[in-house]
Formats: C-alpha cells, structure tokens, sequence
C-alpha cells in the first residue's frame, strides 16, 4: 500500500457491489463440506482480526495501535494461517522510504506475538503465503523489488527474485512487487507488480521455486510474463484444481479471474480472458479463495470486508466504515 497515493474519504459510496457486479460463468456449487467453516482473518493498520464470516462477529486478536493516540508509524499488510498449528503470519512495511519492514508471528488467539523477520531483513513487505509443503514463507516486497522466503521461525531468510535495485531504480514503481502466491505442487511462484496509479503498467509473472542453472535473482531465466498492461493489479489467491488465477485490481477497483495456463502463443499485453467478477471497491487490496465453499473474500484500504462466490455473484459487505483494511484470508 502506498499511504500517499490517494485520498481516502470516508463519504465515499459502494457503487458496483451487487449492483454493478459483471458475471463471468457459472460455477457449480459444491456440497457445503462438513465440519466448520473457516473464519476470515485480516488485517488493519496495527491490528489483527478474527471474523466469523457466517454472523460477522468480529474479534481483535492483536492491537499495536499506539496507546497515545498518535498514527502508527509502520501498516500491517500480508496475513498468513498455517492450517496445522492454527499460528497467524503477518507483514507489516515500516516506513514506506526505509528498509525496515519485518515478520510477526503470533498464536492462534492473539498471544505469544514475536517477531520471525527483524526490522530490515525485508525493505516494505506486502503479501504473505505459507508453502505448506516445504515449510516456508514467501512473501512480495515493495520498495525492496523482490520476492522473498523463510522458514516458518524466520531462519534461512532469501531472496529468490529482483525486479530492479532498490537504489538505483528507487520509485520506480514499475518494479514493484505487491502481490504473491505459490503452487508447490507444480513448484511455481506468481506475483504481481503493480506499476503507478492505475498506470497500465501492471504485471503478474511466474518463477519456479527452484532456482534454474546460471540464473541469479536478478537474471531469471525461467521467468513469464502471464499479464502485461493491467491497469493496477495488487493481491493474488489461486484455485490449482481448476487452474484459476484470482487478484485484485486498485486501478479500477475490481476482483478478477483468468485461466493460469494461457496458450503458448498468448501475448500478455493482449490477452482477453480476464474476467471481472466483482467491481467498485474502495481502493481494492486483499482477495482469498475458500474453495470447498466456493467462495472469495477482498478487502479495501476504504474499510470494506466483502464475500461472493467464486464466479463474482452473491456479493455482499460484511464489513465496512472500520478503518484501513489490508490482506485477508480464510482458515
């Protein structure tokens, strides 16, 4: 998130939730699975919240809010469960104009917070997923321009990708990195670099985990390009069963979905498969798919938490007017 790029004004109106929804397909509906549903966690400036999506119940797990009253001086921004031990991942960016952003970690009711990834061993980080299959952290820094993993204590903390030299190509907003996600399966890592405000400039590419033969962070020989030219794409989540890209986009403020696997022949500045599922958002930031209930949420810097199924339709506020909201996800 760049604190300064807009204004954000709490007058603002909801025009295209529901009513400007633009559907894209249809997706069957699976039975409802058993046991209970996943609860939605998500992030605010200094806070971590729990929300029951089913009655939106809202709970204040962690509130670094400064007890002064003054503004916090670093945003929370990329939140992550680990599904077998319950603990809750989180990034938060520091100053935007320094490198010193770090990683918490806390358990699942909100205590034992500590900090895995001090202040500096990352520039501004911003979406954060767990590979549950080889125990890591990945996450997209900003300013930094690159794509960063850990293990889950923190240890072992490198960059797997550059987009640019945080010095050189300072503002440069281009080069950086916001949104991420990962397929263990196929070993594949996505992210998105957003470019200027609703720029055109926007991009999501593709690395493998592993890192090829004579390549270097900065020279990667296995990467693609899978979009070019989006207007401002930000957080990403994937359906791998049917291989299905969702993000969001703060240029027109929308959640969208294309396939993963485009033609060999694609061009990524022209293709035509990207489907708008659900628009005008308040400065759309966060996506998270809960696939065996067929469903997604996002979240906006304008204070919005908001559900629909997966191909847009049934979209519906559970949340808004609290504040600035960052990344969500559903355990």
């Amino acid at each position: 998130m760049n604190l300064n790029r807009r204004q954000f004004a709490a007058g603002l109106t909801v025009t295209g939730i529901g009513g400007s929804l633009m559907l894209a397909g249809c997706v069957s509906t699976p039975a409802v699975p058993a046991g209970p549903a996943p609860k939605l966690y998500y992030l605010g400036q200094a806070k971590v919240f729990e929300m029951d999506a089913e009655t939106g119940a809202v709970t204040t797990l962690v509130d670094h809010s400064p007890t002064d009253g003054s503004r916090p001086t670093g945003v929370n921004d990329g939140i992550a469960v680990n599904p077998a031990t319950g603990q809750i991942f989180w990034t938060n960016m520091g100053k935007a104009a320094e490198r010193d952003g770090y990683i918490m970690r806390c358990e699942r009711d909100g205590s034992g917070v500590v900090t895995i990834v001090p202040p500096g061993g990352t520039f501004t980080p911003k979406q954060l997923k767990i590979d549950e299959v080889n125990g890591k952290l990945y996450w997209a820094d900003r300013e930094g321009m690159a794509i960063q993993r850990c293990n889950l204590d923190g240890s072992h903390l490198e960059t797997i990708v550059t987009t640019g030299n945080a010095t050189t190509d300072k503002g440069d907003e281009a080069r950086w990195c916001v949104g991420m996600a990962v397929d263990p399966v196929k070993g594949h890592v996505y992210w998105t670099q957003k470019g200027g405000d609703n720029a055109g400039q926007g991009v999501i590419r593709r690395i493998d985990m592993a890192m090829p033969r004579s390549s270097t962070p900065s020279n990667r020989r296995d990467m693609v390009t899978l979009f070019s030219r989006l207007p401002e794409p930000i957080d990403i989540d994937l359906d791998l069963k049917t291989r299905t890209l969702y993000w969001t986009d703060r240029g027109d403020n929308t959640v969208s979905r294309a396939p993963l696997d485009p033609p060999a022949t694609f061009d990524p500045a022209t293709r035509l498969d990207r489907q708008v599922l659900v628009s005008g958002l308040k400065e759309a930031i966060g996506v998270s798919l809960d696939l065996p209930r067929a469903r997604m949420a996002y979240t906006s810097l304008g204070g919005e938490v908001g559900v629909a199924k997966l191909d847009g339709t049934g979209a519906r506020l559970l949340a808004s007017g609290g504040g600035m909201l960052t990344g969500i996800c559903w355990a």
